[in-house]
């Protein structure tokens, strides 16, 4: 019977590389496979990891081939050219895709039962591209969709409010790109929706400053470009990102994230991959939530879910 857990990560760039750096400190699996075409940067990457196991949690992190992701528990995917500044993760779809394309077949016919995590961008479209290549069942692949950007809008807002973002209760739904929607109806603070929160705060220190919804959502978009033009590209969040779904899986813990899955229905949604609360658990994506939305964050989201449209159909796929 097996008991050890095993995750693969193709790619072994900024991304793969710092996913399996947190794996290894979060103590999640026993063994860890780092694919790469840069044969020499995937064992360099694991050799660099591994000389600190003596210090953490211990684990087995080696470079590998597609071979060698058989058994895995979980793969996920980071291969593709990474965002420049100023480009969109919409810009670069079609070269994206072509790699799916070509690479994703392999690795399923040696991990056919394992669920695969997408992290590359545009995550939604090569979520979308990974289910059409393979035929894996679809709760088995899914993408990190807009988990990352709930976590930015949750640090915005708390830092506003000065709470623990744990405490911060927020959604980033649609696209993970410039057309995602905040549904601030959705939002709360400690349990108290964020509206009633803030108004309570006013009546109590009237220099409290409103929230500005629309400045925080342009902030939520323009945060990974900020990034990239500042250092050259985003990892540390994505990882930890990344990090929390394996843990989720993993303990089979049954919690609800903004992930990336193919709808059936989801608000009237049909034949695209786009980011509403999943319920995840060792099964992967198994159930999703719809909470209701106002008229207003409903056209905002039929806005992503069309751009997500129009872009699958200029692909070929």
């Amino acid at each position: 019977m097996k008991k050890a857990n095993k995750i693969s990560i193709l790619g072994a760039g900024n991304v793969g590389a710092t996913i399996a750096y947190t794996l290894t400190l979060e103590g999640l699996a026993s063994e860890i496979v780092l694919v790469d075409i840069n044969k020499n940067k995937a064992k360099g990457e694991s050799l660099d990891i591994i000389q600190c196991t003596a210090l953490c949690p211990s684990v087995n992190i080696y470079s590998g081939e597609y071979s060698d992701i058989e058994g895995s528990d979980i793969v996920i995917v980071t291969l593709g050219c990474a965002r420049k500044p100023g480009q969109s993760r919409i810009d670069l779809a079609q070269g994206n895709v072509n790699i799916i394309k070509s690479v994703m077949p392999q690795a399923v016919k040696y991990a056919p039962n394992a669920i695969y995590v997408a992290v590359s961008n545009p995550v939604d479209i090569i979520t979308y591209t990974t289910l059409k290549v393979t035929g894996l069942p679809e709760n088995h692949v899914f993408g990190s969709g807009t988990l990352l950007d709930s976590a930015r809008l949750r640090e915005m807002i708390a830092k506003h409010v000065n709470v623990n973002p744990k405490n911060i209760h927020a959604y980033v739904l649609g696209e993970h790109g410039d057309s995602s929607m905040v549904p601030w109806s959705l939002t709360s603070i400690g349990g108290i929706p964020m509206d009633i929160y803030m108004n309570s705060i006013r009546k109590k220190d009237t220099r409290s400053a409103a929230l500005d919804h629309d400045k925080i959502v342009d902030d939520v978009h323009k945060s990974g470009g900020e990034i990239i033009r500042l250092k050259g590209a985003t990892f540390y969040a994505i990882a930890v990102s990344a990090t929390k779904i394996c843990r989720n899986i993993l303990r089979d813990t049954n919690s609800v994230m903004p992930l990336s899955g193919l709808l059936h229905g989801e608000y009237g949604f049909d034949g695209i991959c786009m980011s509403v609360p999943f319920i995840l658990n060792r099964d992967g994506i198994v159930n999703s939530v719809t909470p209701p939305l106002t008229d207003a964050e409903m056209e905002k989201l039929k806005a992503s879910a069309s751009l997500l449209k129009d872009t699958i159909a200029k692909l070929t796929i």
